[in-house]
């Protein structure tokens, strides 16, 4: 299996690119992806696909007016007729009399990225193979098997004419599994940018173990109820945060929960969470999608709301330096935290449970969406492991609950946070730890 690109041909067409160029300034980013993914349910392989794809976006700018266009072939003249069609749009725009200018070059840390070759060499019978584990053990607890093992990576290059140069590429694999009975689910994940670091076996026995445990579930009435999110749970709300709230452009417009909170307490004290692409306990990315090198910034600390993140756009707009958060040209644009981190504390989900009288543990939500974004009121279900908990141990499984609650409120009121965190890939990657809430709002019961 070839790496896409590389390097050198990557920069040199980019060169190539800016060469073309009559504009003030020009920008382009190429963004390769190679992804395969091996999916099964019911205990068998119904799906093994691979796709690969690198897309080159030119962003052209002429005074306050930016142009952008985009291609997915190298060719010399597929190339320049795409500078050419940014460069026009760029006469045409309308203005942005907020925008400054394109980042200028920076020294870049010299982290790396998460890369591993056996991750971009995975052939296909070696997902085969790890699934055939998980659904072996599934199949031997006579319940169903469902998920997929994805391998991939990601190459990027930026260049620009005011003499930004960066390049990298990472690789993420990610297996997870949903095991299930007629009555009952159980959830099991990891990720990692090392395959061989994916365990199939630990996947499924949690998964198994949480679907057995939870079958003949009785059903509660809502209410409050003290809780134990899982690092799934956690993800999802922070998750969320970073939509809400973590982005300049949202503090700026005033629609985020920060908007007039910097310095204030808007969490529990032993809540803090920041955004780190230089981390190795996440996966590691040292520039952004504008070639500018990763800042961690401290979003919460201690309950104390700290900052949020910046692309160059919005951080000309309060005359600072973009802190690398920019995200692609296409699609969503301006900034994101896309490695966001969560300290953790010093118990254990066990200790949680132990000290917990009556209460709930839940593995993950689905079907999340806002609610109030400033009040980051968010509702949504629970998923693939409920489960009652009576006088310090798990009594039996729970039939699903809807919940609808302040992110916030539920983080200003955390009694215990694991020392364990997980590693979470998708959209973002997150650092979580699990939490322990008291009095979690329920508001509903599923018929499942």
């Amino acid at each position: 299996m070839t790496l896409m690109l590389g390097r050198d041909r990557t920069m040199a067409l980019l060169e190539t690119g800016l060469k073309c160029s009559r504009v003030e300034q020009t920008e382009i980013l190429a963004v390769g992806q190679h992804a395969y993914l091996t999916r099964y349910s019911e205990n068998y392989i119904h799906q093994n696909v691979g796709e690969r794809d690198t897309r080159i976006t030119v962003r052209a700018v002429t005074g306050k007016r930016i142009g952008v266009a985009s291609t997915n072939q190298f060719e010399e003249g597929a190339l320049r007729e795409t500078v050419e069609q940014a460069c026009e749009m760029s006469r045409l725009a309308p203005e942005r009399p907020d925008f400054r200018s394109l980042p200028g070059p920076e020294p870049i840390p010299d982290v790396g990225m998460g890369i591993s070759r056996a991750t971009l060499e995975c052939p296909a019978d070696l997902r085969a193979a790890y699934v055939e584990r998980v659904v072996s053990m599934a199949r031997d607890k006579g319940v169903a098997a469902a998920g997929a093992l994805t391998t991939g990576s990601l190459e990027l290059g930026v260049a620009n004419s005011l003499g930004v140069r960066a390049y990298g590429m990472t690789s993420r694999a990610d297996l997870s599994c949903v095991a299930m009975s007629p009555d009952s689910s159980g959830f099991g994940q990891e990720s990692s940018f090392d395959v061989s670091k994916v365990d199939p076996t630990r996947v499924a026995e949690k998964a198994v173990s949480k679907c057995l445990a939870s079958r003949n579930p009785v059903t509660i009435p809502p209410g409050e109820y003290d809780v134990v999110l899982e690092p799934p749970a956690i993800g999802d709300m922070l998750l969320y945060l970073a939509f809400l709230g973590f982005t300049a452009e949202s503090y700026q417009e005033g629609r985020s929960f920060m908007s007039g909170k910097l310095g204030q307490k808007i969490a529990g004290d032993n809540i803090t969470i920041w955004d780190d692409g230089l981390d190795p306990a996440g996966f590691p990315m040292p520039f952004d999608f504008e070639g500018v090198p990763k800042r961690k910034v401290t979003l919460i600390e201690n309950g104390v709301a700290r900052g949020v993140v910046y692309d160059s756009l919005s951080a000309g707009r309060e005359a600072r330096k973009s802190t690398g958060h920019a995200v692609a040209q296409e699609g969503f644009v301006g900034s994101m935290p896309i490695n966001l981190m969560m300290a953790g504390g010093t118990s254990s989900i066990a200790e949680m449970i132990a000290s917990t009288g009556k209460g709930i543990l839940v593995t993950r939500f689905h079907y999340v969406n806002p609610v109030h974004p400033v009040k980051t009121i968010i509702t949504g279900m629970t998923r693939d492991g409920t489960f009652l908990i009576e006088d310090g141990k798990l009594a039996t499984g729970l039939t699903n609950l809807r919940f609808t609650e302040s992110i916030l409120g539920a983080l200003s009121r955390v009694e215990l946070i694991s020392s364990e965190r997980e590693v979470r890939a998708g959209m973002l990657s997150m650092v979580c730890p699990a939490v322990k809430v008291r009095g979690f709002t329920f508001t509903g019961t599923t018929k499942s």
